[in-house]
């Protein structure tokens, strides 16, 4: 945790206007910043900072919020043993900066996240969609995104070719309430009823299976 702390007064003393905010919680750090700044920030981590290898880049959807997205980074030093998490918020319809010429890596993080939630990163020099077929509409991640209304792709094995069709869920909606399965509900779930009536398996005739 010092290690950590040490390091958010590094970067907040070397990118003082670039860093919004620093947050130190559960052996972890986060850093929020400029998302015009995300390149300053990165080559600062990645070359002075020692922070080499790009873990991992993705996005939050935050519908209510001006911002509406985060873009986050997920950075390693294996000289310095640690990790640190870089956060930028973007607009609907902003862009930020690729920083595939920082971190080559980021080449397939970005497109995931431009295919996901469609936040484009200028400078990619591939910034094509990764996970969804061509020409589809919408981003799957975004928390309006319906669960029915588009179609999904598959191969048809009479058919011998890809065909389209309307996305089907494979079971109807249900209200869960995560309970643990090893404490159970202490009401009864609908279509347990039954269960629920049975008589105790250890009386009535001890030669009888339950």
């Amino acid at each position: 945790m010092a290690d950590l702390a040490a390091l958010a007064e590094e970067i907040s003393g070397a990118l003082p206007s670039a860093v919004t905010e620093k947050k130190l919680a559960v052996g972890e750090l986060t850093i929020t910043v400029e998302a015009a700044r995300i390149l300053d920030v990165l080559g600062y981590l990645q070359g002075p900072g020692d922070f080499k290898i790009l873990v991992d880049l993705c996005g939050l959807d935050w519908p209510q919020r001006a911002k509406r997205f985060d873009v986050v980074y997920h950075l390693l030093s294996l000289t310095r043993n640690l990790r640190i998490r870089v956060k930028a918020e973007v607009g609907e319809g902003e862009a930020i900066k690729s920083c595939v010429a920082i971190y080559p890596a980021a080449g397939w993080f970005e497109r995931e996240t431009f295919d996901m939630y469609g936040v484009p990163f200028e400078g990619n020099p591939d910034l094509r969609r990764i996970l969804t077929d061509y020409g589809f509409s919408g981003y799957p991640l975004r928390k309006d995104f319906p669960l029915t209304g588009y179609v999904e792709l598959r191969y048809d094995d009479e058919l011998k070719r890809v065909v389209y069709q309307p996305v089907q869920l494979v079971q109807e909606f249900r209200d869960f309430d995560f309970m643990s399965p090893w404490e159970g509900a202490p009401h009864i779930l609908p279509g347990d009823e039954k269960a629920a009536m049975a008589p105790n398996a250890t009386s009535g005739d001890p030669g009888k299976k339950p």
